[in-house]
C-alpha cells in the first residue's frame, strides 16, 4: 500500500513491528511515526536504526517519505505541504488495526520531528512527541529560534540532543525546556553531533551512540504509554527533566518490517 496525501500524491513508507508477540515488550502499547530529516529520506541509516530498534522492543513504527523526497527532489516542500504529508502518515498508522489501544507518538529526525510538533500545535492528536535532534535554529544562526509554537503543545515531549549539535545549542535549548515545564524532557548524548556521530576520542563509535539514543527512547516511551511497563526497560530515568544517556555497548536487535509501496 501507499500513503495517500491528496488526490494527486501518495508517498511510500515502511512499517516495522516486533517479530514476536509484543505483549512482553516494554513498548507493546506504542504506535510511533518517524519523519526523516531535510537532507535525507526514510532510508537514512540513523532513522532506519531507530525504526528497527524501537520495533524490536514492541512498538509499531512507521517511517515515511515526505512528498519532495518521494519525487526525487532535494529542496523540502513548503511547510503546509510537509504538515499535510505528515498528517496523512499519522492518520494511516492510527487507522491500522494493530495500532488500536496503543499510544500514538509522533516525531522523527530533525525536520521530521519539527514538522510533527507543528502538526500537534495545530491541534492534531498525539500522546507524545519524540525529537531526535530537534533543529532549534539554523546552523550558524542561533538567534533564529524555532520554538514559539511549542508553547501551545500539552503532550509530553522528549528531546534527544547531542552536545555538538550545530542546529541545537544546548545553552539555548535548556531555557526553552524550562519555559515549557513538565511536558518536556531532555536526554543529552555526550559528544554527539546533529546526526549523533561521535568522535573516536569519546571512547565509542556511531553504533554505540545510536544505541544510547534508542535506549533513551525506549525508557521514555515505556513510561509514556504504560508506566507499569517501565520496569521492563533497563535503567529507568526520571519522568521529567534532563539526564545524560549512559553509554551502550551493543546495538539493538532488528524487528520485522513491511515496506509500503
Amino acid at each position: 500500500m501507499r500513503i495517500r496525501v491528496d488526490a494527486a500524491t501518495t508517498v511510500s513508507g515502511v512499517l516495522a513491528a516486533p517479530r514476536t508477540s509484543a505483549g512482553a515488550h516494554p513498548l507493546a502499547h506504542v504506535a510511533l511515526v518517524l519523519g526523516h530529516g531535510a537532507g535525507a529520506d526514510m532510508t537514512n541509516a540513523f532513522l532506519s536504526a531507530a525504526h528497527a530498534g524501537l520495533a524490536s522492543q514492541g512498538a509499531l513504527v512507521l517511517k515515511f517519505n515526505f512528498a519532495y523526497t518521494e519525487a526525487g527532489r532535494r529542496a523540502p516542500d513548503p511547510p503546509a505541504r510537509l504538515v499535510a504529508t505528515y498528517r496523512a502518515a499519522a492518520a494511516w498508522l492510527a487507522a491500522r488495526p494493530e495500532a488500536r489501544g496503543r499510544a500514538l507518538v509522533l516525531g522523527g529526525k530533525s525536520m521530521g520531528g519539527r514538522i510533527a510538533s507543528h502538526l500537534v500545535a495545530l491541534g492534531d492528536r498525539a500522546d507524545g512527541l519524540l525529537f531526535l535532534g530537534y533543529p532549534l535554529h539554523p546552523a550558524g544562526r542561533p538567534a533564529t529560534l524555532r520554538d514559539a509554537h511549542l508553547d501551545t503543545i500539552r503532550a509530553p515531549m522528549l528531546f534527544v540532543a547531542g552536545t555538538r549539535d550545530a542546529l541545537c545549542d544546548l545553552a539555548l535549548l535548556r531555557p526553552v525546556l524550562a519555559r515549557l515545564g513538565r511536558p518536556a524532557s531532555l536526554v543529552v548524548i555526550a559528544d554527539g553531533d546533529h546526526s549523533f556521530h561521535v568522535r573516536k576520542s569519546s571512547g565509542r563509535d556511531h553504533a554505540a551512540a545510536t544505541a544510547e539514543v534508542i535506549a533513551a527512547c525506549v525508557r521514555w516511551l515505556a513510561r509514556l504509554a504504560n508506566p507499569a511497563a517501565a520496569t521492563n526497560a533497563s535503567h529507568p530515568a526520571p519522568a521529567t527533566g534532563e539526564r545524560q544517556s549512559p553509554a551502550a555497548s551493543s546495538s539493538t536487535a532488528r524487528g520485522g518490517t513491511t515496506r509500503a509501496r
